[in-house]
């Protein structure tokens, strides 16, 4: 029974890394479509999200069939919690993506337009090398960098704020694009989100490893 419960936990696991690949690509997608005002590309990552979800309802699916069928305890039933909520929180990273492609969709309607353009590019490769790191830990099951990875959220927390108060500035500056402006407040706080999910990974796996409860205690 138990090399039964091994190997479904080991097909559970590449389910869900093919999940955090396409939850990754989807985001990067998202994110060129953003910079490059690709309409098209926006679409793909809109029209891929139906896979992802499908996906994730097949893990979820799987995971509560090994609950019931060997009722596991202890560690290998945080095992299954944890790749629960990991699952669930990488389909939402896809649906921010598609938020995000929903915003470079609409903000293409400026790309002829004299605008002053907003800069993504820290918060992006802050918010992606969390995410990155973050699935590295999933797969690596690795609390002491899962920790590391926790404390990056402050610097992104700031980062949306500076965003936040600039994009408002370009709003009172340029009434005339403020459809643009109010665009790229959405997608920072798309990332911002996703940071908080990449965070989530990171506690996850704390829990996993040790069975220790630490959201909200960041400090630890």
């Amino acid at each position: 029974m138990k090399e039964h419960f091994i190997q479904e936990i080991t097909n559970l696991k590449s389910m869900v890394e093919a999940i955090a690949t396409e939850a990754e690509a989807a985001l990067a997608k998202a994110l060129e479509a953003v910079s490059t005002m690709n309409v098209p590309l926006a679409k793909e990552v809109i029209g891929g999200d139906y896979k992802i979800d499908c996906d994730e309802v097949k893990v979820e699916e799987e995971c509560l069939k090994i609950l019931a069928l060997y009722q596991p305890v202890a560690s290998d039933l945080r095992l299954v919690i944890t790749i629960l909520k990991i699952n669930h929180d990488l389909e939402r990273v896809a649906d921010f993506a598609v938020g995000i492609a929903r915003r470079a969709i609409d903000m293409a309607n400026f790309i002829d337009t004299d605008i002053e353009r907003f800069d993504f590019r820290k918060m992006e490769e802050t918010v992606r090398g969390m995410l990155k790191k973050a699935l590295q830990v999933m797969k690596n099951a690795d609390p002491l960098m899962a920790f590391v990875i926790i404390r990056q959220d402050e610097v992104v927390d700031a980062i949306h704020r500076e965003n936040d108060v600039h994009a408002r500035e370009l709003v009172a500056l340029y009434p005339q694009q403020a459809g643009y402006y109010f665009d790229c407040m959405n997608i920072s706080r798309s990332l911002e989100r996703v940071a908080d999910i990449a965070t989530n990974i990171c506690e996850d796996v704390i829990y996993l490893e040790s069975g220790k409860i630490v959201r909200h205690t960041h400090n630890t």
